[in-house]
């Protein structure tokens, strides 16, 4: 019973064998002693808390916290013994705090279930009861029959049964799973692909054993046993048997698989980092100074009861007379009344421990979250999105960032390739209007307006259409001659490639004549300006890294035997031995120095000799059990020889905007850029090259191909001795997954070094798990850095939960980057605004906000203390308790937190145009020791004053008032915490650089509203207090002139050093971002309050303004007001 329960919770989980075994269509055995296994459902879970668990969780999360489990503590001594303050003081902003954080930490938790639910919700068909059933996704068991069609997303991990195909084929992309676009192919085996209906289906009688779970996205291991009347058929499967869950369906109508892993067991889902509490690098420091505060407070305790008891050695001060003690007292244990004194002065000093900072903080990362969103610079218009925020405790650390791991396809690229420029028989062409240009010609020069090709034109164009593994829309090669619209023209016909270069080439070709309108069994089918042609497909040597090329032999119309072949110009004009190599080479390098990407064509004939000892020495090696790879190498470098040069292609892969400047600009701003990708090396260098993550200047350092780990230090040794000989000029290094697998097993620390002394990094061929590992790696390193992972599909979910800000790009790979994301934009350019500019205003916000905080405590509780030498440490406050209670809710609340929301302390265009101000507030530098020092010192200063200046002045006069009344100890309590309260709002005024009307507000309407509140409280005698101390007290005060005299005094006094050090840290020393502030002031551009307003309303009036400034302005200054608009924001204003 107790095992089973144990079981329940999950603390005990059943034992797992290392096989499943699934019934399709769930049929389990008829016999008796059968006990199905129990499998995960297939709900995907990205959220933190549910509705049985939030409280009690989230309450251990914020009492983990040391100011808040410290205030429980006080709240419950409170309650225990007599202390000086009422147990409300401490309670009542504890549970204020707790409550306003548990409010914000759940609302965030609900927008994960929402999302969530809208995926576990999504629609799906099952085949149950003979027929198609339309479900949730969610309730997709182990062991269903799922339908898919064309184009949608597999809802769980399937194995292949059958497809509309009669060999049981199908193409899918993973595009969002291992960021690879090209088409994989997948096959059923032979004796379920033939069931093609779901009446057939439904009769299946099989039974699949295959391995438990793993997160490798290329392994999978397991057979299917199919019953057929009398006989039993055993089939392996593989991964080409198994349709992942986060996968699409392309160029096939429907397919019809069987669940094998559902919900959290999916591959996709076992690639999930889980997802745990991130902590910013600022809470941290708070953490730090709670501490120091804590021993601060500690030490102030113990030292005020040690004097207690000094002083009360004598017997006089023991006991006087008009105090005198009970016979309990008397009685009492010495250590036992020790101890109540030291927990009574530990009540009364317990305010210097600003409790009400944690939910200012709370407030200030909520409230401030909205800006992001509400950012029009951060809206991308075509795709009608604005930038999200999923978690906003992380909001400053945007302002610390210093490694961004980003993905490669659809982060840096739009994933579109476009044919650019070729070269053919050594002339350079363009494609202008569908027709090869020769360069230097245009479409009106007399060569340039032509309808036919010339001969080496139409050989290189039919290369390019018949060497590749390009298919077509199934819907559209049902015609031999091609799709027709209803009006007689011809439909463009739809592609899909398992290389995204093949198809741009293809459909380049069919632009200018040469069309490629598919295949029928063994032949190739092409038109040839109009004419068709079909080619007899022999031979497919395939691509592989080693040869860096891929052929196709063909037997043309006439019975010729051609060879096609294509590659990298490393690979191919080396085998050239005819044609125009040298020019096409200083083509190919111009077309790299372009940021293109590259590809030679080749071919060469047969003769019949020949071809009859290719073919046969293909069939040996295809055919052999031992070394195959090894043979196949061979022969195919035998065929692919003597080739002629046709010429060269330079394929664009389409870069977002603004890729090129926002990488250039996170290198001045001191951030290193590392691009992780699970793409081919080549393809990854070339868009390296291309964004200007590598520059053409650069030393390009390899570590790819290894298999040993001595291999691999040998090279990382060889490339650590590089760097320090050639240590001037800059250095990027290239890496792949498997030989960054062996230089983390053994050689973590020397590929540490080598990277960290590379101004780049770019991984290729990343697994989704490795990626994170890469960002563990940095994360964990001596140095500590912050790291930010960028990426839009569900293979960078993993990096971007490991980092410590995760963003994830609205792109075309679906939304799990996007839903496990801290923080969602667009498009990559947006990311300069997010960091440069909110990440800056965040940090200086929050760190103002944390140190002030510390700051205005000081000044309250010091006096305190002071006060205890006045009065035999007798434990008397020096406040009334509401002074006590209200002076960190109300009286000095809202100034802070206002300026911790609209603080601007230099122009956002300013900070946008110039990232090395970003280098300022790096290592956190405003929430280092000194600073924290600063604040603490300046604090215990102004304290000294308010209380010693209040004493001087007024202490001793003690018949100042008109009616001839003496001044008592709360009019004095009131006189010090008068001066503090306008002091410290008055502080918050100095630090803000950019007023509102809200600022004004806030900061003279405090000071107005404690006059207000203390006249009126002291004017009343309230029936529901104890005593009435305060009574009439804030009058008597006000109508003394001396009191007035004192208050400006020592209000001056205060902020007068502080005032004499700006100004001459100013002029004398001034920062960078003193020197931007000063520049953005002579730029002038005017700033109107725009903020919390619904983004259409706010882009409506910022268009007003747009067009306001450009009519007031004169012409010279229009270009200035451009630039200065670009860097507008709404959430900062």
């Amino acid at each position: 019973m107790l095992r089973w329960v144990r079981q329940q919770l999950g603390f005990d989980p059943p034992h797992q064998s290392d096989t499943r075994t699934i019934y399709i269509a769930n049929r389990f055995p008829q016999h008796g002693h059968y006990v199905p296994q129990k499998f995960a459902d297939n709900r995907i879970i990205s959220s933190k808390y549910t509705v049985w668990n939030f409280v009690p969780k989230n309450l251990f999360e914020q009492f983990r916290r040391v100011a808040n489990f410290y205030f429980l503590i006080i709240f419950l001594v409170q309650l225990m013994i007599d202390t000086p303050t009422s147990p409300i003081t401490s309670g009542l902003p504890l549970f204020f705090v707790i409550t306003v954080t548990a409010i914000k930490q759940g609302y965030e938790d609900w927008l994960r279930h929402k999302a969530d639910n809208e995926v576990n919700g999504a629609p799906v068909y099952v085949v149950r009861s003979g027929g198609l059933v339309k479900t949730r996704s969610k309730n997709i068991r182990v062991g269903d029959i799922v339908r898919v069609a064309k184009d949608e997303t597999f809802p769980v991990d399937l194995v292949l049964l059958s497809s509309d195909r009669v060999d049981g084929s199908c193409h899918v992309t993973t595009a969002s799973l291992d960021g690879e676009t090209n088409l994989k192919t997948h096959v059923a085996v032979p004796e379920t692909a033939v069931l093609q209906s779901v009446a057939n289906l439904d009769k299946l009688v099989a039974v699949i054993e295959c391995q438990q779970p793993e997160a490798d996205l290329y392994r999978f291991v397991g057979r299917i046993t199919i019953s057929q009347q009398t006989e039993e058929i055993v089939r392996p499967l593989g991964p080409e048997s198994l349709l992942l869950r986060g996968a699409r369906l392309k160029n096939t109508k429907e397919i019809f698989g069987v669940a094998v892993y559902t919900g959290m067991e999916t591959k996709m889902a076992l690639n999930y980092k889980s997802k745990s509490q991130k902590r910013s690098a600022v809470e941290k420091s708070m953490n730090s100074f709670l501490i120091i505060y804590l021993i601060i407070l500690l030490f102030e305790a113990i030292l005020s009861t040690i004097l207690k008891y000094a002083w009360q050695a004598e017997e006089k001060w023991d006991e006087p007379w008009y105090n005198g003690k009970t016979e309990h007292e008397r009685n009492s244990s010495k250590i036992l009344r020790f101890i109540s004194d030291f927990l009574a002065f530990l009540v009364l000093y317990n305010f210097i421990i600003p409790i009400s900072l944690y939910v200012t903080v709370e407030m200030q990362k909520f409230l401030g979250s909205f800006f992001i969103g509400w950012d029009l610079d951060l809206y991308h218009e075509e795709t009608n999105q604005r930038a999200q925020v999923n978690t906003s405790d992380l909001n400053e650390e945007l302002g610390q960032v210093e490694y961004v791991f980003t993905d490669k396809t659809g982060t840096l690229t739009e994933n579109e390739m476009q044919f650019r420029e070729c070269s053919i028989n050594g002339i350079k062409y363009q494609e202008v209007n569908g027709k090869l240009t020769p360069e230097g010609f245009s479409e009106d020069s007399p060569d340039g307006n032509r309808h036919s090709l010339m001969k080496e034109e139409e050989l290189f164009l039919k290369a390019v259409c018949l060497c590749h593994t390009v298919q077509i829309n199934a819907d559209q090669t049902d015609g031999a001659d091609g799709p027709w619209h209803a009006n007689g023209i011809a439909a463009p016909l739809e592609y899909y490639a398992s290389s995204p270069d093949e198809k741009a080439l293809v459909e380049a070709a069919s632009r200018v004549g040469v069309v490629f309108t598919g295949t029928s069994g063994d032949s190739m089918e092409i038109k040839s300006l109009g004419k068709p042609e079909r080619y007899k497909l022999l031979h497919v040597l395939e691509f592989d890294p080693n040869r860096r090329r891929m052929s196709v032999i063909v037997e043309s119309p006439s019975g010729e035997k051609l060879l096609f072949t294509k590659g990298a110009e490393s690979s191919i004009l080396p085998r050239s031995k005819s044609g125009e190599i040298d020019k096409t080479r200083i083509h190919v390098d111009e077309f790299a120095l372009k940021g293109l990407r590259t590809l030679c064509v080749a071919y060469r004939r047969f003769t019949p000799e020949e071809y009859q000892e290719v073919g046969k020495r293909l069939h040996e090696a295809r055919t052999a059990l031992q070394q195959r790879e090894e043979r196949l190498a061979d022969v195919f470098n035998f065929i692919e020889r003597d080739l002629e040069l046709l010429g060269a292609t330079g394929v664009e892969d389409k870069l977002q905007e603004k890729v090129q400047e926002t990488i250039e600009a996170l290198r001045l701003a001191g951030i290193k850029v590392w691009v992780l990708t699970g793409d081919k090396h080549e393809t990854a260098v070339s868009v390296s090259l291309s964004c200007g993550h590598f520059h053409r200047t650069m030393n390009i350092l390899e570590l790819v191909q290894h298999k040993s780990d001595s291999t691999c230090a040998e090279q990382l040794r060889q490339l650590a001795k590089r760097i320090k000989e050639d240590h001037v000029i800059q250095h990027g290094l290239v890496v792949d997954g498997t030989s960054l697998s062996l230089a983390l097993r053994e050689h973590e620390k020397l590929f540490m070094d080598v990277c960290k002394n590379c101004s780049a990094v770019l991984c290729c061929r990343m697994a989704p798990l490795q990626k994170a590992k890469v960002v563990r790696l940095l994360k964990t390193s001596p140095e500590k850095p912050i790291t930010l992972a960028i990426g839009d599909g569900a293979n960078d979910v993993s990096m971007i939960q490991e980092a410590h800000v995760g963003i994830g790009i609205m792109g075309k790979e679906g939304r799990q980057a996007v839903r496990n994301s801290d923080y969602a934009i667009a498009r990559f350019k947006f990311l300069s605004k997010l960091l440069f500019v909110h990440g800056h205003f965040y940090y200086i916000r929050i760190a103002t906000l944390v140190q002030y905080f510390f700051y205005k405590n000081v000044c309250f509780i010091t006096p305190q203390f002071l006060y205890q030498f006045f009065c035999l440490f007798s434990q008397q406050t020096l406040y009334d308790s509401v002074y006590l209670t209200l002076y960190n809710i109300c009286f000095t609340s809202l100034p802070v937190l206002i300026y911790s929301l609209f603080e601007q302390h230099v122009h956002p265009h300013v900070l946008q145009s110039k990232p090395v101000l970003y280098r300022d507030i790096s290592k956190n530098a405003h929430l280092g020791f000194k600073p924290f020092l600063y604040w603490t010192i300046l604090g215990f200063f102004h304290a000294f004053v308010f209380f010693y200046g209040s004493y001087l002045l007024m202490g001793e006069d003690t018949s100042l008032l008109g009616n001839g009344q003496m001044f008592g100890n709360w009019t004095f309590g009131t006189l010090v915490f008068t001066v503090m309260v306008i002091t410290v709002t008055m502080k918050m005024a100095l630090e803000t650089h950019f007023w509102t009307w809200i600022n004004h507000f806030v900061t003279w309407g405090s000071i107005v509203f404690y006059f207000i509140f203390s006249l009126f409280y002291g004017g009343i005698i309230w029936p529901f207090l104890h005593t009435q101390d305060m009574y009439f007290v804030f009058v008597q005060l006000l109508s003394s002139g001396s009191a007035w005299f004192a208050i400006i005094l020592i209000v001056v006094a205060c902020l007068f050093l502080d005032v004499v050090k700006k100004v001459l840290y100013r002029h004398l020393q001034p920062t960078s971002t003193e020197k931007a502030q000063m520049y953005s002031n002579r730029v002038a551009l005017s700033d109107e309050f725009i903020a919390l307003q619904p983004l259409s309303r706010a882009r409506n009036q910022l268009s007003k303004i747009r067009w306001k400034k450009i009519r007031v302005q004169s012409a010279q200054h229009v270009t200035l007001l451009k630039a200065g608009t670009e860097g507008r924001t709404i959430g900062n204003c």
